[in-house]
């Protein structure tokens, strides 16, 4: 008995984690507890000295408390509170709204473009679902939108800040993976916008075969007009269409070796530079060249728009680390919010308990997480993991998918921190040793954990929405009329086409890894920047064939009298190895 128990160890240990979760217990303790237990348990088997634990200051103070990476969490929380309690969420679905309101499903593009936005400054799933369900659910049930199709898009919308940088979810699977953050955030950039368009083309669907479902802005209810009763679309078009010019312009007098991203980065800043430049002077000097719809549109989503560029950009073009873009971010925030006349005490006090709360709670679990992978990885549970899931049928296509499965399943029941801190560790040296790219790999399980929030019953950002939406019947204050509540089963109903969406997407990047800017698997041109592939096997072979011949001369020598000539032994070049690195050397 106890030499079974000793030799499957770390498939106890692991079973015993996921029965603590279940069972409800909190997820630093539960990993922290299994850690210690065990190794306790451990060396009264005598498989680990009584030394053992004296490796665990280090771990957490080196792994932990030293990491510059995660000081990049505190800065972009803080940064998405601010943004959120400051009123931005408000004016961006107002004015976006009227943007699209005459047509039909304008809401719900509303709901989705203003979730990624916000995603792209707040980072935070909750503050998203919150503020896009306080203030959309109510107008898009006064105009007669179909409740699951009004929650699910509110929903799906809000977890976009599981994807598209800066996420919180990003920085921890590159911290886990050992990657860097700027690289990370580069290949979600475009699968979080193309998992947007994906999000619109069904909002589309709805409104071309359910009518109904996404009815437009009666005509009383759009705001934006004229003294002469247009909308003033044409004129933020010719605004749009200036700024754009100005901006592909710049861009075609750059030399081509300027680096794409910079490229991109600098001529978007120019272009929207521009356009704020033309608004302020048209209200300022009252040129009457741009409409209010123009006008509003741009002093609206231009300052975040600003933002995200000062912290993405930095990051991306190598000014600024993900830290350094994360404290920019967050006093640009403050400095917005100073802007609208909306900071405050209170608000300030509450932005940084929210973002204290959250720091702390990463904290404990990665404290508690090098205790777990402490035992772990002292019974060879890597290894362990390592041969289940590389003896895969099926190569990198099996791992992938089993892998992809195995997320979707425990997404029922963990939220996306536990599935970074329990399982991301384990899955990427397997996919390392794979040869899969892990940039690409952490992309991929970045948007698999999208579901987590989204699976009925437990989908977080569906308790988010629950929490807001109204359980009664209410008297709509504009309208006066009784509207009816949106139950729990429409909520869950309303998830169910995005979850499938957000799996389409997955199947959309193992399928065009290109969506990532990266391949997925490791090719011989990656070992080649020293000017050749090296072949281990063939180094091997190599080495064998000269220590055969090396023995061999040893036994001539030894048996050779009478001065006879003996064979040259070849000459000890060093291992194969280090002659591979040297002749790639010399090629460069």
């Amino acid at each position: 008995m106890t030499e079974f128990f000793i030799a499957n160890l770390a498939p106890i240990i692991f079973a015993s984690l996921i029965v603590f979760l279940l069972l409800g217990f909190p997820v630093a303790f539960s990993l922290a507890a299994n850690g210690i237990i065990f190794g306790l348990i451990g060396m009264e088997l005598g498989l680990f000295q009584p030394t053992f634990f004296q490796a665990l200051p280090e771990r957490i103070f080196g792994g932990v408390m030293m990491n510059d990476t995660l000081m990049a969490i505190p800065f972009f929380t803080f940064m998405g509170l601010i943004l959120e309690r400051s009123g931005m969420a408000e004016d961006l679905l107002e004015t976006i709204g009227q943007l699209f309101g005459p047509i039909r499903g304008g809401l719900a593009y509303a709901v989705v473009l203003v979730g990624a936005m916000l995603a792209a400054t707040t980072g935070v799933v909750a503050a998203s679902v919150i503020s896009m369900g306080l203030i959309s659910l109510p107008i898009m049930l006064r105009f007669g939108y179909d409740r699951r199709l009004a929650s699910g898009v509110i929903a799906a919308s809000g977890t976009l800040a599981q994807i598209i940088p800066p996420s919180l979810v990003l920085i921890i699977i590159a911290d886990q993976l050992g990657k860097s953050v700027g690289d990370m955030y580069k290949g979600a950039f475009v699968p979080g916008f193309v998992l947007t368009g994906l999000y619109l083309a069904f909002v589309m669907g709805m409104t071309i075969f359910f009518p109904k479902s996404a009815p437009a802005l009666p005509p009383e209810a759009r705001k934006f007009r004229e003294a002469s009763g247009r909308t003033g679309a044409i004129s933020l078009l010719v605004m749009t269409f200036i700024s754009v010019g100005a901006s592909v312009a710049w861009a075609m007098m750059q030399p081509a070796e300027k680096p794409t991203d910079e490229l991109i980065v600098v001529a978007m800043s120019l272009g929207m530079g521009i356009a704020f430049a033309l608004a302020v002077a048209n209200r300022v000097l009252k040129l009457g060249l741009f409409s209010k719809m123009a006008e509003k549109v741009t002093f609206v989503l231009i300052p975040p728009l600003a933002l995200i560029f000062l912290v993405l950009g930095t990051i991306f073009i190598g000014i600024a680390t993900p830290t350094e873009g994360g404290a920019m971010g967050a006093t640009g925030a403050l400095i917005m919010a100073v802007g609208r006349r909306r900071l405050s005490w209170s608000l300030l006090k509450q932005a940084m308990d929210s973002t204290a709360k959250l720091t702390t709670f990463v904290v404990f679990i990665l404290v508690g997480a090098r205790c777990f992978s402490l035992t772990f990885y002292g019974v060879d549970g890597h290894k362990w993991v390592e041969h289940l899931l590389s003896d895969l049928p099926g190569g990198q296509v099996g791992f992938l998918i089993v892998v992809n499965a195995l997320i979707f399943f425990l997404a029922f029941f963990l939220d996306f921190f536990e599935l970074c801190f329990i399982v991301v560790p384990l899955l990427g040296p397997v996919a390392d040793k794979l040869g899969i790219d892990l940039i690409w790999f952490g992309v991929l399980l970045a948007i698999n954990m999208q579901t987590s929030f989204m699976h009925p019953p437990f989908g977080f950002a569906l308790f988010y929405l629950r929490s807001v939406a109204p359980t009664e019947p209410y008297k709509d204050h504009h309208t006066g009329k009784l509207t009816d509540p949106v139950t729990t089963g429409q909520i869950y109903w309303g998830a169910i086409p995005f979850v499938v969406i957000q799996i389409i997407m997955v199947g959309l990047v193992i399928a065009f890894p290109q969506l990532v800017g990266r391949d997925a698997q490791l090719t011989n041109a990656q070992m080649e920047q020293q000017g050749q592939a090296i072949d281990i096997q063939k180094m091997l072979n190599e080495d064998s064939a000269a220590d055969a011949a090396r023995e061999a001369v040893k036994d001539a020598g030894k048996a050779g009298a009478g001065g006879a000539a003996l064979p040259s032994a070849p000459q000890d070049d060093g291992d194969a190895l280090t002659k591979a690195i040297r002749d790639a050397n010399k090629q460069k």
